[in-house]
């Protein structure tokens, strides 16, 4: 049986392409809070893409794409020497909408407090916390793309949750909570 030709090569670059830009995009610039450092590294992983064969990655396409990213992103702080914290207007790019005007405030009030109370967690658990609700990713995918085991994802994820919760909800009456 023959592999694929160049042009199924170039229509799976070019799908990958469509369909994970964006959310990578998002998963380097909040590694990386510089928009442009974060397109050279999507670039990057794109390129590497290219040289890898579709047999190897089918499967696991977007874990391998994340984990490129992740390393990619990572090996540019060391360089730099340093980590910034996301700007306002990256947050309020962030919120998810909401049906109407009320809940669009509420939410936005609520989203707010939640990322900036997400950046005063470790980072090991704003990652995984991020990988997990930004992305969508398994706990197993996570351990894959973090290198932290499967139970220590399960462990910093309970664990942000629950410091963010305690934060989030600090002084509030019960009913407020649920």
């Amino acid at each position: 049986m023959a592999g694929p030709t160049n042009l199924e090569s170039e229509a799976w670059v070019r799908e990958a392409v469509s369909r994970f830009e964006g959310p990578l995009l998002l998963y380097a610039r909040r590694l990386l809070t510089d928009a442009e450092s974060a397109r050279d590294v999507v670039q990057d992983v794109f390129l590497r893409l290219c040289g890898q064969s579709r047999a190897e990655i089918d499967g696991h396409l977007a874990e391998w794409l994340f984990t490129v990213c992740r390393n990619r992103a990572l090996d540019v702080l060391r360089k730099e020497h340093r980590m910034t914290r996301l700007q306002d207007e990256q947050v309020n790019r962030c919120l998810s909408p909401a049906p109407g005007p009320h809940d669009v405030a509420e939410r936005h009030d609520l989203g707010a407090r939640v990322l900036a109370l997400l950046d005063t967690l470790p980072p090991n658990q704003r990652e995984v916390i991020r990988l997990k609700f930004q992305n969508g990713f398994s706990y197993q995918e996570i351990s894959r793309i973090s290198g932290h085991s499967v139970s220590n994802v399960g462990y910093l994820i309970h664990a942000g949750i629950k410091t963010l919760r305690g934060r989030l909800f600090d002084g509030q009456p019960a009913e407020a909570r649920a």
